[in-house]
């Protein structure tokens, strides 16, 4: 898959100021230096133990979207949310220094960042562990230090690294890179410091966290950096090539083939431990992932020191283009794994903490609660306590303090019992030919199923695309209702019922609530009559109705007692939608259908089916009031000259009954 390479920007070059002066629109407790760039609490609480947090921009809601209590400095899209209250109500890192798009920060805006939270505790430094970002803050540190030796041990460093892609024989030198894991550090040693805690607790915690977490990203593609977005370079880029930054990626780029994934893939592009096609489903992908992220075994890795049975901290995160969608399936599955290899996990939290731009991949992270007999370490439950505080902040999602529910008990199973309850009560009617009616059924499903690709194609003009996947995937289920029995000639009132079910639970969408079909078997003089009619689950319901009221008891139905019910039930759907023929929309050829045939009583089949192709073939030119092509432009539909697809289905369903 190519990069997506296009943005919302003025002008690259001047994102970091512009975003930088949205955040504080949004935060009218915060004050922007914009020669330094940085951005902090006007009041900050002087009387509490300072964090700063930075490195390259590019990582948001990281870094300036945890800082909390004092000030902070931050280059590029740092996000801090709304806040009412006094600076002490809050708590975090004091402050993050960024540096420009995937570059550190400078030292004079480090030094910036250490002079604005200057206070009466001390001050604990965190960082990632990238070289630029090191040797920046921690040149920043030494020359506080130089200037101020009275204050030299008030100023401590914690280097983050949990990354567990790189073994440890290529990082023995530079180490482990730090990404989401050190998210879980800020917020929780940011909490302790908000509770009063002493600077020698506060960096102690720090860096017991540091110690504990591992982490293990995968990527579909790299993110896009503009040659635009990078700044001035780190004065140490040249002497130590392992920095937080990378060069511009090409518009429309792609670094990986169209079916493959790169797993430990860095923050800022750089290579992953290995790579993957085709890309593997998440219940294959997920456990190779927490292979390398929970081995005590391989050489290599055996980064954290699992016993089994252990209480870990769950932390999902999205690295800047995974859909809300996807992420929840990582979560349920990452849960899934962890647990079927003994872990108990006391926490889970989801969402983007350290992203990488516009990446289109997660991270997991692990963070290890230490024994109840480690006396070494901080409690467990001092550290969930201190998890589950809430700070006024975006940068750190909400997250349940408890917990995750037993699948059991989260999972309930009713909805089949009450349906089959409810067609057990209804009226008993039967069609003349049952064989013929299943028949009937079975052709008009195949139907649909070769029409896929013909109706995907015109959806994907006229609509969102869904229409004929949606339609087969309704016709499959069906089949399967035939096979089971569930649909039968011998009650075809639960029939229908049945098939609404399937458009209501296996549909989905629009399509999913405007599609299904019942096979119509009627007698007239000398002829069984088998009509398949596509319509809203409404239309189902009461077309259900309708047949019961049309009959005094159980018996079989007639093709007068269809047309009536078929009536009925589209005055009942007119109800619920404003669509009429014309429209561009499946109501033309269902309404010419259902007048054609009401209008001989049920006894001109052949006409009515002419009558509802005719109709859908009129949508090529109709312009289109309602349903998804409303939204497309009316002159690339009339150049297309595809037909409603919807319209089209209705057209395909009763064509194919007609054999």
């Amino acid at each position: 898959m190519s990069v997506q390479s296009k943005h919302f920007t003025n002008a690259p070059e001047n994102l970091v100021v512009e975003s930088l002066q949205g955040l504080c629109t949004l935060n009218p407790q915060l004050a922007l230096d914009v020669a330094d760039k940085v951005v902090y609490v006007a009041k900050p609480d002087r009387s509490k133990v300072a964090l700063i947090c930075g490195g390259g921009s590019g990582h948001e809601p990281a870094h300036a979207g945890f800082a909390m209590a004092c000030s902070l400095a931050s280059t590029l899209m740092d996000y801090m949310g709304a806040w009412d209250g006094d600076a002490d109500s809050r708590h975090g890192c004091s402050a993050a220094a960024c540096g420009s798009v995937f570059a550190s920060p400078n030292t004079f805006q480090v030094r910036r960042a250490i002079d604005l939270v200057e206070n009466e505790k001390g001050t604990v430094i965190i960082v990632k562990n990238y070289t630029g970002d090191i040797l920046n803050f921690g040149l920043a540190k030494e020359q506080y230090a130089a200037q101020h030796p009275e204050k030299s041990d008030r100023v401590k460093f914690v280097i983050v690294g949990d990354d567990v892609a790189v073994g440890k024989t290529q990082g023995k030198i530079v180490g482990r890179r730090g990404l989401a894991g050190t998210c879980l550090v800020y917020k929780i040693a940011g909490a302790l410091a908000k509770r009063g805690g002493g600077l020698d607790e506060v960096n102690s915690i720090a860096q017991w966290v540091a110690a504990n977490v591992g982490t293990i990203g995968v990527g579909l593609e790299h993110c896009h950096v503009s040659a635009a977005f990078i700044g001035p370079i780190s004065p140490f880029a040249d002497a130590f090539p392992i920095v937080d930054e990378v060069p511009g990626t090409a518009a429309g780029e792609s670094h990986l083939k169209p079916n493959e994934i790169e797993i430990g893939m860095g923050i800022h592009n750089e290579p992953g431990n290995r790579r993957l096609s085709p890309v593997p489903p998440l219940n294959e992908l997920i456990p190779q992932l927490l292979e390398l992220l929970t081995s005590t075994t391989d050489p290599e890795r055996s980064f954290l020191p699992f016993k089994g049975q252990d209480k870990i901290v769950l932390l999902i995160n999205n690295l800047g283009g995974t859909s809300e969608l996807e992420m929840a399936g990582v979560v349920r599955e990452s849960r899934t794994a962890l647990e079927a290899q003994g872990f108990q996990i006391e926490r889970v939290l989801a969402g983007t903490f350290m992203t990488s731009l516009n990446m289109p991949g997660f991270s997991i992270t692990v963070l290890l609660l230490p024994q109840s007999s480690d006396s070494s370490a901080p409690s467990a439950s001092l550290l969930l306590e201190l998890l589950d505080e809430k700070p006024d902040v975006p940068g750190w999602k909400w997250t349940a303090p408890a917990k995750p529910l037993r699948p059991s008990e989260q999972t309930k199973q009713t909805s089949g019992v009450a349906s089959a309850a409810a067609v057990g009560e209804v009226t008993k009617l039967r069609v003349d030919d049952p064989q013929a009616f299943i028949a009937s059924v079975k052709r008009t499903c195949k139907a649909l199923i070769e029409a896929e690709p013909e109706l995907t194609r015109m959806d994907s003009i006229a609509g969102d695309g869904d229409c004929g996947l949606t339609l087969k995937d309704g016709a499959n289920a069906v089949l399967k209702d035939v096979e089971s029995g569930k649909i039968s000639g011998e009650n075809v009132v639960g029939s229908a019922i049945a098939v609404s079910k399937v458009a209501e639970e296996q549909m989905g969408g629009t399509s999913g609530a405007l599609y299904s079909y019942v096979p119509l078997i009627g007698m007239c003089p000398g002829l069984v009559l088998t009509v398949a009619v596509p319509v809203h689950s409404i239309f189902f319901s009461a077309l259900a109705q309708g047949l019961q009221a049309s009959s005094s008891g159980a018996g079989t139905l007639t093709a007068a007692q269809w047309a009536t019910s078929l009536t009925s039930a589209l005055e009942k759907l007119y109800t619920y939608t404003r669509a009429r023929p014309p429209s561009r929309t499946l109501v033309d050829p269902l309404e010419a259908f259902v007048v054609r045939l009401s209008a001989s009583q049920g006894s001109d089949f052949a006409g009515a089916v002419q009558a509802a192709g005719e109709a859908a073939q009129k949508t090529r030119d109709l312009e289109a009031k309602a349903g998804r092509s409303a939204y497309v432009e009316g002159d690339r539909l009339r150049q297309e000259q595809v037909p409603d697809p919807g319209a089209w289905g209705i057209k395909v369903i009763l064509e194919g009954l007609q054999g």
